[in-house]
C-alpha cells in the first residue's frame, strides 16, 4: 500500500513541469482572472438564460425552454471546438477565418493568448457563441419544434455568428475599418435579436395570441435569472479585457453604473405611465443596461456609462411596449425589443461617448466622432442584414427537413408534455 501511495505521489509531482511550461509572457494572475470570468459567462447561459426566459413562459412550456437552452448550448460548444474557434480567430479573409485550428489542432496546452493559456480563450469565446444562440431561443419558444431548433443552431452559428465574430473580433472587415464593439453589441445582441425576429415572423404567433392572457408563470424565477445574468455579465464584459489591468477596472465600474441607471430609468418611466413600478420592469431594465453598455464598456467614462444606461432603460421600455406593437410580432421574451433595440442604442452611443472630451478613452488616430458614428452605423446594418438573411435560410432549411412548428394540439397541451414527456409542476 505504501509503495502504491508513493507511486501516485510521484506521478502527481511530475505534472507541474508539464502543465506550467508556458512562455515568458505567462501571468498567473491573468490566468486565474480569465478562468473565473469564463466560468461566469458559462453561468450566464446555464442557469441564467434558462431561468430568466423560463419564468416568462407559461408553466406548461418551462421545461421545453430549459431543454432547448441546455441542448443547444452543448451542441454549439461541440461545433465551436471542432471548427468554430478556428473559423473565428484563425487568419482568413474579411468574413471567415481558416481551419488551421480545426479540432483545436496546433493548439498545445502551453500556448498563450496574451498572458494566459489559449485553451482558456477557446472556452471563454465559446461561451459567447453559446449564449448568442440561447438568446435567439427566447423569441421562438412555446411553438418551435425541438429538432428544428437544433438544425437552425448548427446552420446559423456557422452562417452568422462565426463570420460576425470574425469580422469584429477576429481581424476581419469591421475590425480593420475601426468598428468599436468591446464585448458583443453587434456580435451577440443585435445578431441574436435579428435572427429571433426573423424566426418569430416565420413561426407565426402562438395559438390564442391577442385573445388570451399570456402572463409569466414565475416572476421569482425570472428575478433569479436576472440576478445570475447581472453577476455573470461581469465575466462577459470585464473578462473581455483579457487581463487584470486598467481596462478591466474601467469595465467593471461602467457596467455597474450603466445597469443601475437603466433599472432606474425603466422603473420610473413605467411608474409614470402605468402608475405602478413592476419587478418585471426592473429586471428588464437591468438587462437593457447590460446590453447597451456591452459594446462601450472599455472606452466610455463614468458619465458616458450612466448616460448610456439611462437612455437604454427608456429605449428598452419603448421596444417592448411600442415597437413590438408596430412590428406585430410574437417575440415571446422580447429579444428584439431589449437585445436588439438596446444593442443598437449601445453601439451608436459608443461612437459618441468614447470621445475624450466626453470622458471616454478617445478615438483611434485619424478617427473623428462623425467617422466613428458612421462606422458604428455600418456595423449595425451589416449585422442586421447578415444575421437576418442567414436566419431566414437556416429556418427555411429546418422547415424543409423536419417542419418548423409543432401542431396546434401539441401547442395547446404544452411542449413539456408533447415534446419531452415531462411536467414541471404536479
Amino acid at each position: 500500500m505504501k509503495k502504491q501511495f508513493l507511486f501516485i505521489i510521484g506521478i502527481v509531482a511530475s505534472l507541474p513541469s508539464f502543465a506550467f511550461a508556458a512562455g515568458k509572457n505567462f501571468d498567473k494572475a491573468d490566468t486565474v482572472f480569465m478562468l473565473v470570468n469564463t466560468v461566469l459567462v458559462l453561468f450566464m447561459t446555464i442557469p441564467g438564460i434558462a431561468l430568466f426566459y423560463g419564468g416568462l413562459l407559461r408553466r406548461k412550456n418551462v421545461l421545453s425552454l430549459m431543454s432547448q437552452v441546455l441542448v443547444s448550448f452543448s451542441l454549439v460548444y461541440v461545433l465551436w471546438v471542432i471548427y468554430g474557434y478556428s473559423m473565428t480567430f484563425e487568419a482568413g479573409n474579411r468574413f471567415w477565418g481558416g481551419l488551421g485550428q480545426f479540432m483545436l489542432k496546433n493548439i498545445t496546452i502551453n500556448d498563450l493568448s496574451g498572458s494566459f493559456y489559449q485553451l482558456i480563450h477557446v472556452v471563454f469565446q465559446g461561451a459567447f457563441a453559446c449564449i448568442t444562440v440561447a438568446l435567439v431561443v427566447g423569441a421562438l419558444c412555446e411553438r418551435i419544434r425541438f429538432s428544428a431548433l437544433l438544425i437552425f443552431s448548427v446552420l446559423w452559428l456557422t452562417a452568422s455568428y462565426i463570420p460576425m465574430a470574425h469580422m469584429v473580433w477576429g481581424g476581419g472587415w469591421l475590425a480593420k475599418d475601426g468598428s468599436l464593439d468591446f464585448a458583443g453589441g453587434t456580435v451577440v445582441h443585435i445578431n441574436a435579436a435579428a435572427a429571433g425576429l426573423v424566426g418569430a415572423y416565420l413561426l407565426g404567433k402562438r395559438s390564442g395570441f391577442g385573445r388570451e392572457a399570456f402572463k409569466p408563470h414565475s416572476l421569482p424565477m425570472t428575478f433569479i435569472g436576472t440576478a445570475i445574468l447581472y453577476i455573470g455579465w461581469f465575466g462577459f464584459n470585464v473578462g473581455s479585457a483579457g487581463a487584470v489591468n486598467a481596462i478591466s477596472a474601467l469595465t467593471l465600474v461602467t457596467t455597474v453604473i450603466a445597469t443601475a441607471g437603466a433599472v432606474l430609468s425603466w422603473v420610473f418611466s413605467e411608474w409614470l405611465f402605468r402608475q405602478k413600478p413592476s419587478l418585471l420592469g426592473a429586471c428588464s431594465g437591468c438587462i437593457s443596461g447590460l446590453v447597451a453598455i456591452t459594446p462601450a464598456a472599455a472606452t466610455v467614462g463614468i458619465g458616458g456609462a450612466l448616460a448610456i444606461g439611462l437612455i437604454a432603460g427608456v429605449a428598452g421600455l419603448w421596444g417592448v411596449v411600442i415597437l413590438k406593437r408596430w412590428l406585430r410580432v410574437d417575440d415571446v421574451c422580447d429579444v428584439f425589443g431589449v437585445h436588439g433595440v438596446c444593442g443598437i442604442v449601445g453601439c451608436l452611443l459608443t461612437g459618441i461617448f468614447t470621445a475624450a472630451d466626453l470622458g471616454g478613452t478617445g478615438f483611434a488616430e485619424g478617427m473623428t466622432m462623425l467617422k466613428q458614428l458612421e462606422m458604428q452605423i455600418i456595423s449595425i446594418l451589416v449585422c442586421i442584414v447578415w444575421s437576418s438573411v442567414a436566419a431566414y435560410i437556416s429556418f427555411k432549411i429546418a422547415d424543409k427537413l423536419v417542419g418548423l412548428r409543432i401542431s396546434v394540439e401539441s401547442e395547446r397541451e404544452g411542449l413539456d408534455i408533447t415534446s419531452h414527456g415531462e411536467s414541471a409542476y404536479n
